[in-house]
């Protein structure tokens, strides 16, 4: 947990330019293959071990998989420095209007995805009553959207702005989460959560594509370290907001309706971002 998404998205910004949002979407593949057949996976290990051995398979695995990768990877050749490269200090990002709101509509949405998918299990179980293996399925197609949507998303950032690419995923997410999750019968629920995949796909990816865009790739690790905590408070606390919800009314409608709302929050906040920042394109990496 302690390394998390911050070195990988700096390191392929930094890498590459005019296919950053390609690259960064086929990157991200990983975490949609992985998360497509976790859930599979992680039903029929604790089938067949129990809870405590199915978290030790997986946690082996991830390090059996994820280490030699971290190993091999190489650091960017740094471009040389010229006069009109002097980056903005944090406390100059910090003063603009720009920062806030990005950071205002990261912490909304990913909120609202993180509170989704934290208590959707529980949701399709206790209110809905559907059975556990159905739920592994649900989750696994949650994820297979997500593949689609980090190469849609991707692609489309090499070819629109950043902005609009951002407006159009949060717009995803606050859509199919009440369709998702208010679907009358369980082939609906699981085609709102392929819709919802998409948005999810693309939710996290697009996040420091648009950091880039606004701040440069200079100050990018420093932003993006902001931001992500900023989201992990939030990925913390709505979840939470959520389940307590759910305990004190007996449902998890009031809830998923909260959800939504963060979600809209969240696009209101990037429709008000600018197209570009200051020192966009001035520090660009090799392009790629």
């Amino acid at each position: 947990m302690l390394g998390g998404p911050l070195p990988v998205q700096v390191l392929l910004s930094r890498w590459f330019d005019t296919a950053r949002g390609k690259a960064m979407g086929i990157a991200y593949l990983g975490i949609g293959i992985g998360g497509a057949l976790v859930p599979l996976v992680a039903y029929a290990l604790t089938q067949s071990m129990g809870w405590r051995g199915a978290l030790e398979v997986l946690g082996i695995l991830m390090i059996v998989i994820a280490l030699p990768g971290a190993l091999i990877v190489r650091e960017p050749p740094r471009p040389a420095a010229g006069p009109s490269d002097q980056a903005p200090s944090v406390a100059a990002i910090l003063r603009r209007p720009s920062f806030y709101l990005l950071a205002a509509g990261s912490m909304a949405s990913i909120g609202a995805v993180g509170g989704t998918m934290q208590n959707l299990k529980l949701y399709l179980s206790l209110d809905r009553k559907i059975p556990q293996g159905e739920i592994a399925g649900v989750l696994s197609l949650i994820l297979v959207g997500s593949i689609g949507g980090r190469l849609l998303m991707g692609g489309l950032a090499d070819r629109w702005f950043k902005k609009h690419v951002m407006l159009l995923v949060y717009t995803i997410v606050a859509a199919t989460i009440p369709a998702m999750v208010f679907a009358p019968s369980l082939p609906l629920i699981k085609v709102g959560a392929f819709l919802f995949g998409i948005g999810l796909g693309g939710d996290y990816m697009v996040i420091p594509l648009m950091a880039a865009e606004l701040f440069g790739l200079r100050m990018l690790g420093r932003v993006m370290g902001i931001v992500l905590t900023a989201d992990g408070v939030a990925e913390a606390v709505v979840p939470m907001a959520v389940a307590t919800i759910r305990d004190r009314t007996g449902s998890y409608a009031g809830g998923f309706l909260l959800l939504v709302a963060l979600a809209a929050a969240g696009a209101v906040a990037v429709a008000l971002l600018p197209r570009r920042g200051e020192t966009a394109g001035v520090d660009a990496a090799p392009t790629r």
